[in-house]
């Protein structure tokens, strides 16, 4: 009798969910075809979208195609990558570890993550967990560090932190951070012992029986209905993009899942945190997560939209009031994909909307207009209303264009392509390397491949190449780059636009070793005289090393033949004198002078 029960029980959940519009329900009259011009006019491949309303699915489709060229359907089962939408899961852990008593929210960060270094010590003995969790910490995106210099490792992450530049006081602005929210996750990971991915399946996947979600390009290729990605050449054509494996950053938005699934989990927030009698997410914790942690804006009405104002965020959501009604949302981008997750808390109706589409307007384009209807308010006309305004911004930019055209000066560089070839650091962000082929100079930063189009001199601005062709920019525009000379006219640093509200970050040039092998760095173990004063090289952990007195000891790096760079001062090298076989000499080359000293 029991199992009986439990298979009835079972069975009106699916029923519940699967229900689509078997019931003639009128709030959903001709939308199929009104999404079907949405995705003709913005060019899209496809989306899914489902609305709950309470706890059941009340509207699911498909519309487009998740693989293009095998015309293969979208379909409410879908995956496609949600982007940050996964920021609300990984706050979702801090509030369980907040009422397991493991973690206090207004405790600093580093009390739980001691690995966790800011800028400064204001940062360090200041920034709380509440105070990530909302985008309140001071620092600005940084995106490019992670999203250009991708790795593997959340540790070395988490390491670049510590070099990345506030441009805010400590909870003076918000300002949205992806860092902030890996840090969360890497916090659950070392109160927890399991990792983040570990931690959201047990928590939030499988009570909610989301089977197919994952958390990786890897995983969501492997699975029979996954979507492809795309982006846009020239406004007009559909191009597919690779997938980007963002794992090292997962905590702030590597979650694939489809409507589907996802209903469930707004289901659950839309009913105080339980799904079905089990509470998922703490009610205490759910209170504060969709209340106002920070103000983002003004976010006043506008003539033509009055009802649509104010913009705040809590803890991975952002809040405002949408034609008078509370509603709580976040979207989420990443490359070939863009969602939204969205719902009225005191309507008790969710929105979910995933596009394959690179950039896209369409999720929040569907979301409005089902928002309409399912207010039951007088729609506003927002497809054309974002199709206007797309038009104006891809005007200015073509405006912006000619101006920057009929500015520049096309002057040639200043240095033959190969001397501009070479590895460039910055520790907050990571390794750049050139190299030229042909007549062009391409960099390579992380996974991506960038082509340099000369500017100016030793500017260029850089795009990125996808499968040996130009990503389109015409909405972004490219970044810019400059060489810079050190005093001998040599090209040692690369000062780029990577982060707007800062000076361009500077990345220097990295000596290049050349291999050597312990016995020939013997010869030139010794000590030296200049003008009296003894400097002395030596070799430890078979890497040559010089000392010179009052100064900290160099590694010397070697770099041509016998020759080294001093790894910790860009521009200083030493050039060993030889004769008749025997080292006799050392100069000391700087930016002041070369300075010769004698062996003893």
């Amino acid at each position: 009798m029991k199992k009986l029960l439990l298979l009835l029980t079972l069975f009106c959940t699916f029923a519940s969910e699967a229900q689509k519009t078997s019931a003639k329900d009128n709030r959903f009259d001709g939308l199929d075809a009104t999404f079907e011009k949405v995705l003709k006019d913005w060019n899209a491949a496809g989306f899914a979208v489902v609305v709950v309303e309470k706890n059941k699915i009340v509207y699911s489709k498909g519309f487009g195609f998740r693989d293009v060229e095998k015309k293969l359907p979208v379909t409410p089962n879908t995956l496609f990558a949600i982007g940050s939408c996964t920021k609300a899961f990984t706050a979702s852990l801090m509030g369980l570890l907040q009422k397991e008593g493991k973690v206090d929210l207004d405790k600093p960060a580093r009390t739980y993550l001691p690995s966790l270094q800011f800028y400064n010590n204001e940062m360090n003995n200041g920034v709380t967990v509440r105070d990530m969790m909302s985008h309140r910490t001071g620092l600005p995106r940084h995106d490019y560090s992670w999203y250009l210099f991708t790795t593997s490792s959340r540790d070395s992450i988490i390491q670049r932190i510590q070099y990345q530049q506030p441009t805010f006081a400590l909870r003076d602005k918000w300002q949205y951070n992806n860092f902030m929210f890996l840090a969360q996750g890497s916090i659950a990971e070392k109160t927890t012992s399991k990792s983040w991915e570990q931690n959201i399946k047990e928590a939030f996947f499988a009570p909610l029986e989301m089977k197919r979600s994952n958390f990786s390009v890897v995983d969501l290729q492997k699975d029979a209905d996954a979507s492809l990605g795309y982006g846009l050449k020239k406004d007009s054509i559909i191009k597919k993009l690779p997938y980007y494996n963002i794992d090292a950053m997962g905590p702030a938005g590597s979650i694939n899942s489809s409507v589907t699934e996802l209903s469930r989990w707004v289901m659950t927030w839309i009913n105080g945190g339980k799904w079905g009698t089990k509470e998922i997410i703490p009610a205490a914790y759910l209170t504060e997560a969709i209340s106002t942690q920070a103000i983002i804006g003004a976010g006043l009405p506008s003539k033509e939209k009055p009802d649509v104002y104010f913009s705040t965020y809590g803890f991975g959501w952002f809040l405002s009031s949408y034609r008078g009604h509370y509603r709580v949302e976040h979207g989420g981008n990443i490359d070939g994909f863009s969602a939204n997750v969205s719902f009225f808390p005191t309507d008790s109706i969710g929105i979910i909307v995933l596009s394959n589409q690179n950039g896209s307007r369409v999720p929040t384009i569907v979301r409005n207009m089902i928002s309409d209807r399912m207010l039951k308010v007088t729609p506003y006309s927002w497809n054309a209303d974002f199709l206007k305004d797309a038009k104006k911004a891809k005007e200015a930019a073509a405006e912006a264009k000619k101006t920057v055209v009929a500015m520049a000066r096309f002057s040639t560089p200043t240095h033959s392509l190969k001397e501009y070839e070479g590895t460039f650091a910055q520790p907050g962000y990571g390794k750049i390397t050139i190299v030229a082929k042909d007549d062009s100079l391409f960099a390579k930063m992380g996974e991506k491949v960038l082509w340099l189009k000369h500017d100016n001199y030793d500017v260029f601005d850089f795009f990125e190449m996808v499968n040996g062709e130009e990503l389109d920019t015409a909405s972004t525009g490219p970044i810019r780059m400059q060489f810079l000379l050190s005093k001998k006219g040599d090209v040692d640093r690369i000062a780029i636009d990577l982060e707007a509200a800062l000076e361009p970050l500077v990345f220097t040039r990295q000596l290049q070793a050349k291999p050597i092998s312990v016995a020939e760095l013997e010869k030139y173990v010794g000590d030296y005289s200049l003008s009296g004063i003894d400097i002395k090289v030596s070799i430890k952990n078979k890497t040559l090393y010089m000392l010179v007195p009052g100064q900290p000891e160099y590694e010397l790096v070697p770099t041509e033949k016998n020759k080294f760079g001093l790894k910790t001062l860009n521009g200083y090298s030493v050039l060993f004198g030889i004769e008749d076989g025997k080292v006799t000499s050392v100069t000391l080359m700087q930016p002041n002078g070369n300075f010769k000293a004698v062996k003893k």
